[in-house]
């Protein structure tokens, strides 16, 4: 059985120096020290424990300083249409119909489960996106 070495685990600390992550310089090199211990075959139960203090460092700086927007069904196809650079004609082939097209970019409609599976595929995305 392995136990934990409140020894080792010191050393690490004193080595990579963990604290709360305040710049993106640091989130970055933090990223960096994770990824590192990530890509080991194996890590000693220390190692473990830093990685997990290092993953927790990451997602407090990240979910300050890069919240989630509210979940927008149509700003997400626009963004997608805008990034793939698709054209209306390409839309009515994807979503069936000019007049679906139309309602769903207008905002006069919501985009239907079949429609939103059509654009998934498409985008290779989740169609929950959509809905």
């Amino acid at each position: 059985m392995l136990t934990f070495n409140s020894k080792t685990y010191g050393e690490l600390l004193a080595y990579y120096q963990p604290k709360a992550i305040t710049t993106e310089v640091e989130n970055e090199r933090v990223i960096a020290i994770a990824q590192e211990l990530e890509h080991r075959s194996e890590l000693s139960l220390e190692e473990e424990a830093l990685l997990e203090l290092l993953i927790s460092l990451i997602e407090r700086f990240e979910a300050d300083n890069y919240p989630i927007p509210d979940r927008n069904p149509l700003a997400t196809l626009q963004h997608l249409i805008e990034a793939n650079e698709i054209e209306y004609p390409e839309l009515i082939t994807i979503l069936g119909s000019p007049d679906a097209v139309e309602q769903i970019i207008n905002g006069q409609r919501s985009i239907n489960q079949s429609e939103a599976r059509s654009l998934g595929a498409y985008f290779r995305v989740d169609a929950s996106l959509f809905t």
